[in-house]
């Protein structure tokens, strides 16, 4: 689970089917591998630009492929995993705030195993930061946040993210800009998880937290590249391990989205449908399910 939050704001299995389906479609020689993270999925009256996000960007990814660039000016409607308009309010920041952290009446050493603790007080020592204020965040919280400090240390910003990019953009342009889900919903998937999931969530994320800035240049250089083996392999390997996380945060949210997905390809216009990378591969990903639904699937 230690990766996943990277991927769904507030969050990965090899793609076996999705890999003998790719490989069985035939590509003349000339032709020039896909490179970017990017599909076209048409109906017999419409086109959605379905593309995987990264959440933190640095500036060194801009100016963006002329591929995406130009999805997005054929799209009248800018759909995301939630409007980050309404993220970015006040007052959904104090909501998560609120939701985030634990009653009074409880801290953080009493609601995780010993090994988990003793893993958060190493880190937070190594940091030579206090860990008494610490103690007040729900574990999933926590994970949260120790995980995008470490990709801010390597200079990634949310601010730069595919989906902030895109959101002011659309803003910018007098598009139309729809979410998936709510905050409220966004925040329940992990707020409602058991303490014994969050524990779990919390120590892996400790755990494999010394390699996370080598492992966010590597998922964003393959993302760049439209490297999709390698994107699913860095995404999804820690969440084979624990079927009713990857159940709860991927499969369960993809299959929800399945009629949103349906219906913008019955619409006039075109949308510009962006998510995080990690619910685009594997054999539960929206590109293989979009395959199964019969549409024409493309990467671009």
């Amino acid at each position: 689970m230690k990766r996943f939050s990277r991927f769904s704001r507030l969050g990965r299995i090899a793609a076996v089917a999705w890999l003998i389906a790719a490989l069985a479609q035939i590509v003349p020689l000339h032709a020039q591998p896909p490179r970017n993270f990017l599909w076209k999925v048409s109906s017999n009256r419409s086109v959605i630009y379905l593309v995987g996000s990264i959440h933190l960007l640095t500036k060194d990814y801009y100016p963006l492929s002329p591929a995406l660039d130009a999805a997005f000016m054929d799209s009248d409607l800018l759909v995301e995993e939630t409007d980050l308009g309404e993220l970015e309010a006040p007052a959904s920041q104090i909501k998560l705030l609120t939701r985030g952290m634990l009653p009074a009446s409880q801290s953080l050493d009493q609601v995780v195993s010993p090994s988990t603790y003793a893993l958060v007080a190493k880190r937070v020592g190594d940091l030579g930061m206090p860990i008494e204020p610490l103690k007040r965040f729900k574990p999933w919280m926590l994970a949260i946040t120790l995980v995008e400090s470490e990709w801010q240390k390597a200079g990634f910003d949310a601010s730069l993210g595919l989906d902030k990019h895109f959101h002011d953009r659309a803003k910018a342009e007098g598009k139309m800009v729809q979410g998936l889900e709510t905050v409220d919903y966004q925040l329940a998937l992990f707020d409602d998880m058991t303490m014994a999931q969050q524990d779990r969530m919390l120590a892996e994320s400790l755990k494999d937290v010394d390699n996370e800035q080598a492992n966010a240049l590597k998922l964003t250089d393959a993302w760049r590249a439209g490297d999709v083996t390698t994107v699913e392999r860095i995404v999804l390997s820690d969440v084979e391990d624990d079927p009713g996380t990857y159940q709860r945060l991927l499969v369960n949210r993809n299959r929800d989205w399945m009629p949103r997905l349906d219906s913008f390809l019955t619409r006039a216009g075109h949308t510009f449908v962006i998510v995080g990378a990690a619910h685009l591969v594997g054999p539960d990903g929206l590109v293989t399910m979009l395959k199964a639904k019969g549409y024409k699937v493309d990467q671009l």
